[in-house]
């Protein structure tokens, strides 16, 4: 069975029932609230009437995911190379994607797709909207051998010969050559990732709180109940518990989280690109091509130093001036928890070597001044002028000092790991206070570089570079100036002596 995909082909027809799904699941999102309290204080009169309406909101999901299926085309235009899809219910859209701006292809089976069969293929580029690139519908053996059309260029595809399928899916038979076990997901859940799931935490405990308040407001029983729970539940022995159960939750928070986005992760060689995979509930498979990572990051703090783990994001080029956080966090592509030789050859395959040796710069011992000014100072001095107004606030000077004393520390070891190493093939660049990282880039891959230096640090030599590339900039701050203007001159000369493209 061959396929030819520059005929105008459709979506599964099981994309209708994905289509109708998600589009319920959205309808229950947003009416679930009120529709409970609806059932619990109505008659059974407006019971009727409202179940006539979601009927008809059902009925409409249906009729819009049948158009919707039916719009939808897609093909490869093999003159141009360029990938294009129409769809549209109300108004048609055309989308044109050049093939060689496709950086990424994930191929994803959520939850719904997989009860019903059928995967979604997304195309992330360079310089188009990337969740507006996306098939929602199309069997697994459809996905991959149009994701090697899009990745490698193939004209020609015969699935079942020249690629191994499986009855069940659409992944070669090549073997891992990196696969992260639960135990290892495990320790990084433990050691990483604190910032995150306390944001995380705090989120679902105002969603908590808030829903609480609603639902108290439309039985008209909110006195003031929950507040009054907080406001005399807070004694020494309580505060203590609450805080270790807040530790509690969030290691075990961090924990599922890791386990459940990156269950059973693994990376294998296909052709010229590389296949991603992970996921439990929803299974994620990205095939991406090593020559357009234009950031290649590996990290590690104290903890995971001991244990010997690593973790690493492949940053790719962004989709456009301006992205959300999710769609950047989409280009970077993670991975938890290698060896160090693992490392090391995620390293090879990506940059072709492992960088060793070069030339390291450290910054001036001013870069600690200003952080040290506004982050310490300026709160003590404040706190110090509370006094005359609030002495109540003199009995905590203990935590004072030991704000004074923490971030202090913070801000020497910030200035002790910025770092940049410079070789023939490489710019390596350390920060870090609590993971240390280490950010390598390729001269070729450089967009433009920009310098700047502060008036009261000309007589001084001092100065700040940022090189900046598709994926992130990478700065350098309070270095020697006359060494980064002849790095600059370096890094041009570079640029345009070589005959490499940027992805």
């Amino acid at each position: 069975m061959s396929v030819n995909f520059s005929e105008p082909q459709r979506q599964s027809a099981a994309g209708i029932i994905t289509s109708v799904l998600y589009a319920m699941q959205q309808i229950v999102r947003a009416v679930i609230v009120p529709l409970v309290i609806l059932v619990v204080k109505s008659n059974k009169e407006v019971l009727v009437y409202t179940s006539i309406g979601f009927l008809f909101l059902v009925l409409i999901a249906v009729v819009y995911g049948y158009f919707h299926y039916l719009n939808f085309t897609f093909y490869l235009n093999t003159a141009k190379q360029e990938f294009v899809i129409n769809k549209g219910v109300f108004g048609r859209q055309h989308l044109t994607i050049p093939v060689e701006k496709i950086q990424q292809v994930n191929i994803n089976q959520g939850f719904l797709q997989k009860l019903i069969g059928v995967y979604s293929l997304q195309i992330d580029t360079a310089g188009s909207d990337s969740k507006e690139v996306s098939i929602s519908a199309i069997s697994g053996q459809i996905a991959y051998a149009l994701k090697e059309h899009l990745l490698n260029g193939d004209t020609k595809q015969t699935i079942a010969a020249q690629h191994n399928l499986t009855h069940q899916g659409f992944e070669a038979q090549e073997i891992p050559f990196l696969k992260i076990s639960a135990a290892t997901l495990l320790k990084i859940g433990l050691t990483s990732n604190y910032g995150r799931s306390f944001i995380l935490l705090l989120g679902f405990g105002y969603a908590v709180f808030h829903n609480i308040k609603e639902f108290l407001k439309a039985f008209d029983n909110d006195h003031g109940q929950v507040e009054q729970f907080f406001k005399s539940g807070f004694t020494l022995i309580s505060i203590s518990v609450l805080f270790i159960g807040i530790i509690a939750i969030l290691l075990a928070t961090n924990v599922i989280r890791t386990l459940v986005k990156y269950f059973d992760f693994q990376i294998s060689r296909q052709e010229r690109s590389l296949l991603i995979s992970s996921g439990f509930l929803a299974k994620k498979n990205t095939l991406l091509h090593p020559n357009k990572v234009q950031v290649t990051e590996y990290s590690q703090n104290y903890l995971q130093k001991k244990i010997g783990l690593f973790n690493m994001a492949l940053k790719q080029a962004k989709a456009g001036q301006e992205q959300s956080e999710s769609e950047i966090k989409r280009n970077n592509m993670e991975i938890p928890g290698c060896s160090p030789l693992e490392k090391d050859e995620v390293l090879r395959v990506i940059l072709g070597k492992i960088p060793q040796g070069g030339t390291r710069y450290a910054p001036n011992f001013r870069f600690m001044n200003l952080p040290f000014f506004f982050i310490v100072l300026l709160p003590i001095a404040a706190y110090l002028i509370s006094f005359q107004f609030i002495p109540e606030t003199i009995a905590f000077y203990p935590l004072a000092i030991i704000y004074v004393l923490a971030v202090s520390l913070m801000i020497y070891i910030a200035y002790t790991k910025h770092r940049i190493t410079v070789s023939e093939d490489f710019i390596i660049k350390q920060s870090g206070i609590w993971d240390i990282s280490q950010e390598i880039i390729e001269p070729h891959k450089i967009q433009s570089i920009s310098t700047s230096q502060y008036p009261w640090h000309k007589s001084l030599d001092i100065g700040h570079v940022t090189l900046h590339t598709a994926a992130a900039n990478i700065s350098f701050s309070y270095g020697n100036y006359t060494e980064i203007k002849t790095l600059v001159n370096w890094w041009l000369y570079q640029i345009e002596s070589r005959d490499k493209d940027w992805m």
